[in-house]
């Protein structure tokens, strides 16, 4: 759309630090219409076992495609705020930054700051609302375009779209599928909001609902939920933090793929050791563990990990 850029395109300051945000940012890199001038994100940190100092996925997708990046510790601080104004952004866009906006930060640019958050807001503000959706048995999701304000995940509501959970979802798969819904819809929102066809609507505070970071111990089964939560936990919480549990005699079983089945019993105990895996009796129903990890171990099918351990009939699981 040559002279679209010229009459509507508009100077972007990027703020971002997952892959989510690398979709975005291609996305708005690949558009054409619009220039986005800065790149901010995550300072390099330790990661992987040998806890090496490594760049934020996002800034070495901003130095391959040529953008300056800025990496400070915290975006507020002055020096750091006036960085970002000598950019002369005519917005900011922020998709999975990890630091929350004062309001000269959200007053610089003069189209405002957007946020793409991955929900159905005001439902799920907060940290982890891929995780949280599928791990609640929620049957639809989605991602909302929004003006930033001062509260978390709080802002008007300028666009969103929506996609099921499949009941085979996991946080993994709803997590890929919504990075390209979000990454479409981050380029069609700034592009309206350069021409000045959007609207914004005040979200609904008393509807809200929260998605609090996840910690390791979320993955931890609860044998006296029913079958139906814990299969949802488990798909809600693949890749990470992951459901793990504690075998006789101590060792970490961790759970990569169950199904959730009628029959019950004494919550942790194991029913049956046959085909297809161990069945486990839930506070209401049973649970059937398909694919599992012993400590150690690579990923295996419930019914291969029966070939080699000694789990029985009548064990407890906690």
């Amino acid at each position: 759309m040559p002279g679209e850029r010229a009459v509507n395109g508009m100077r972007i300051v990027f703020m971002g630090a997952a892959d989510l945000s690398c979709d975005c940012l291609n996305a708005l890199l690949d558009d054409g219409r619009h220039e986005v001038v800065a790149v901010v994100t995550q300072p390099d940190r330790p990661s992987g076992r040998d806890l090496k100092v490594h760049p934020c996925i996002v800034k070495t997708l901003a130095e391959q495609r040529g953008i300056p990046v800025m990496t400070p510790i915290k975006i507020n601080m002055p020096e750091s705020t006036e960085t970002v104004r000598e950019y002369r952004p005519d917005i900011v866009v922020v998709v999975a930054y990890g630091q929350i906006l004062n309001s000269t930060l959200l007053g610089l640019p003069q189209k405002g700051c957007v946020n793409m958050h991955y929900s159905l807001l005001p439902k799920y503000r907060g940290a982890a609302p891929i995780h949280w959706a599928v791990a609640n048995g929620d049957s639809t999701s989605g991602v909302t375009a929004m003006y930033m304000s001062e509260g978390m995940d709080e802002g008007d509501i300028i666009a969103q779209v929506e996609t099921p959970i499949e009941n085979e979802d996991t946080a993994g798969t709803l997590h890929d599928r919504l990075s390209v819904l979000g990454a479409d819809l981050a380029v069609r929102v700034v592009s309206d909001i350069g021409r000045g066809t959007v609207n914004r609507t005040p979200q609904n505070n008393a509807a809200a609902s929260y998605a609090p970071k996840l910690k390791k111990s979320n993955g931890r089964i609860d044998w006296t939920r029913s079958s139906e939560e814990i299969y949802n936990h488990v798909r809600g919480f693949n890749p990470w933090p992951g459901c793990f549990c504690t075998l006789p005699g101590g060792a970490t079983l961790r759970i990569h793929k169950c199904r959730a089945e009628t029959d019950g019993g004494h919550p942790g105990e194991v029913m049956d050791a046959g085909r297809e895996g161990p069945s486990v009796a839930a506070g209401e129903g049973s649970v059937r563990l398909l694919e599992v990890q012993p400590e150690g171990r690579r990923i295996m099918t419930g019914e291969a990990y029966l070939c080699g351990h000694g789990l029985k009939t009548g064990d407890r699981l906690q």
